[in-house]
C-alpha cells in the first residue's frame, strides 16, 4: 500500500528504491552512522504530510521514528523496519513581539531563531551548537546558551502542534491536552507524538556577552576542577562556567581551560567575571583572556569548532552531586587517558533550576561530567566508544542519571527521568499510544556500535 500522491507533497521511500540510502545517511549527522534500516523514510514537506505518514504507518502495521535535525549522536531515529518521518524539511519560524512568542518548525536551528529574535530584542536559549535542531533538542530538556538563567529549554515550550499515534493533528497547551505538554517538556526521545511545530516563550535579550578563559597545565587539572565545582553557588546566574580538560589546539598541547560566558543585562557587567580572576593559581594560567565582549555568533562557532562535522562521535555524560573529591577520584581512569586529540572531557558547572510540576524534565545535579571522542578510522570505533562509556558505567553509584541530548542508553542505560515521572510518562503513553506505534528509547538490543558487537560476541563465547 503506498500513500495516495494526492496526499503528499514529500517523497516517500522504501528501502531498496533509488534515494533511499542517501536519505537514510543524511538523517544522521554524525559520521559514525548506525547499521539500521528503516522500512520506508518519509520526507514531509508539512503537517499534512505526517498525518498521512503516520495512517500509512498504521495502514501497514509499522512502528513509527522521527527525525528533526539530525544531530541524535547514536542516530536515534534511525531504527530497523518501521516508518522514520524525516521533518528537516520543516524550518517555517514566526515571531510574534508582542506576545513575546516564537513559533518554529522542529527542524529550524539556533542561529536561524536568534537571528529572528534579535530583530525584535529578544532571545531564546538555544544549543550549543549552531547544526542542532529544536526539536530533539527541546524535547530532551535543551541545555543551552543562557539556560542558567531561563533555565532547560523545554520549560519554555508554551504550545504544541502534535500529530498522534492515531493520525490526529492536535493542538496541546496546559489546557487542551495538558498531559501531553508535561511529557513533551523533556522526555527526550520516549515521545509518542510528531512535533509539527512548537511555541516557545522567548526572552528580552541580553545587552552584551562576555568571555574570559583561563588554561592551564595539565598538572593543575584535579586543582582547576575541583575549585571550579567548590565555587559554583557563588556564581551568578547570568554566567555559564565550564571545564575542558583535553588537546588544546592554539596551544599544541594537552591542557585543562576553564570558560565562563556572561550574558550581562543594564545592571550587570564586567562584574560577573570577577570571582574566575581569584582563582588560587592564576599566575600560573598558560593562556588567558579575560572579559573580552563577544557575540552569540561567535559562541556558535566556537561550539561547532568543538566538535566539527565530518568526524566520528561518541558521546556520554552523567549528573553528578558527590564531593569533587570523590568525583575526581572516580572519573580519573576517564580522565587520564583521553584517545586522540579530537577528545575531550567536559565538566559543565550546571548548579540548579526549579523543576515544574507542568514539566516531565527531573534529572539534573550541580555537575555535569562529559566525554567527547571524536575520530576518523572506523577501525578505531571499540576504542572510542569503551572509553567515552565504560569508565562512567563504572561511576554508576555516584550517578544522578543523564541528559537526553548526549544520551546513548543503548550502550550505557541510566536514567533520564525521576522513577515518578518516568512512570508517570508511560501511563500518559498508554492513553495516547496503546499500540506502542511510536518507538520510545533504544535499548541495548538495537544498538549497532562496535561496543554493542564486542559485548554480543562476549555474551555469546560465555554460553
Amino acid at each position: 500500500m503506498t500513500i495516495p500522491a494526492a496526499q503528499l507533497d514529500g517523497d516517500l521511500l522504501r528501502a531498496g528504491e533509488a534515494g533511499y540510502e542517501q536519505a537514510r545517511l543524511d538523517a544522521v549527522w554524525n559520521a559514525r552512522k548506525p547499521d539500521r534500516y528503516p522500512a520506508a523514510i518519509l520526507r514531509a514537506r508539512g503537517d499534512g504530510d505526517v498525518v498521512a505518514g503516520v495512517r500509512w504507518a498504521i495502514a501497514n502495521d509499522l512502528p513509527v521514528t522521527v527525525r528533526s535535525g539530525g544531530h541524535s549522536w547514536v542516530g536515534n531515529g534511525i531504527r530497523d523496519g518501521g516508518l522514520l518521518i524525516d521533518l528537516s524539511l520543516l524550518q517555517d519560524i514566526d515571531v510574534d513581539p508582542a506576545a513575546q512568542v516564537v513559533r518554529v518548525r522542529p527542524a529550524v536551528r539556533g542561529p536561524e531563531i536568534n537571528q529572528a529574535l534579535a530583530a525584535h530584542g529578544l532571545y531564546f536559549p538555544t544549543g550549543h551548537a549552531p547544526t542542532v535542531g529544536i526539536g530533539g533538542f527541546i524535547l530532551g530538556g535543551g541545555y543551552g546558551w543562557n539556560s542558567r538563567s531561563w533555565g532547560p529549554a523545554c520549560l519554555s515550550i508554551r504550545a504544541i502542534d502534535v500529530v498522534l499515534a492515531d493520525g490526529e493533528l492536535v493542538h496541546a497547551d496546559d489546557r487542551n491536552h495538558p498531559d501531553l505538554l508535561w511529557a513533551a517538556r523533556g522526555c527526550g526521545p520516549g515521545f509518542f507524538g510528531v512535533v509539527t511545530r512548537f511555541e516557545l516563550a522567548a526572552y528580552p535579550v541580553h545587552q552584551k556577552i562576555l568571555r574570559s578563559t583561563l588554561t592551564f597545565p595539565m598538572e593543575l587539572r584535579d586543582d582547576v576542577l575541583a575549585w571550579t565545582y567548590e565555587l559554583l553557588p557563588a556564581v551568578p546566574a547570568a554566567v555559564e562556567m565550564s571545564c575542558k580538560v583535553g588537546h588544546t589546539p592554539a596551544l599544541g598541547i594537552p591542557a585543562v581551560s576553564i570558560t565562563s560566558t556572561a550574558f550581562c543585562t543594564g545592571e550587570t557587567g564586567y562584574d560577573l567575571l570577577r570571582p574566575l580572576e581569584a582563582a588560587p593559581f592564576r599566575g600560573h594560567a598558560i593562556w588567558a583572556s579575560a572579559n573580552r565582549e563577544t557575540t552569540l555568533d561567535e559562541l556558535y562557532a566556537a561550539a561547532d569548532a568543538l566538535t566539527p562535522r565530518g568526524l566520528r562521535w561518541a558521546l556520554d555524560g552523567i549528573w553528578l552531586d558527590a564531593p569533587a573529591g570523590d568525583v575526581l577520584t572516580a572519573a580519573a581512569p576517564l580522565l587520564d587517558t583521553i584517545p586522540s586529540d579530537r577528545s575531550f572531557v567536559f565538566w559543565m558547572l550546571w548548579g540548579h533550576y526549579p523543576e515544574r510540576d507542568n514539566a516531565c524534565w527531573s534529572v539534573q545535579a550541580p555537575l555535569y561530567l562529559s566525554p567527547n571522542a571524536g575520530w576518523a578510522d572506523p577501525a578505531e570505533d571499540l576504542a572510542h566508544e569503551r572509553w567515552v562509556h565504560e569508565p562512567l558505567a563504572a561511576m554508576r553509584g555516584l550517578s544522578r542519571g543523564l541528559q537526553f541530548s548526549d544520551n546513548n542508553l543503548a550502550d550505557r542505560p541510566d536514567i533520564g527521568l525521576s522513577p515518578a515521572n518516568a512512570a508517570r510518562v508511560e501511563q500518559i503513553r498508554a492513553r495516547y499510544d496503546p499500540d506502542g506505534r511510536f518507538r520510545s528509547y533504544m535499548t541495548p538490543a538495537e544498538s549497532t556500535t562496535a561496543l554493542a558487537l564486542a559485548r554480543q560476541t562476549r555474551a555469546r563465547a560465555a554460553q
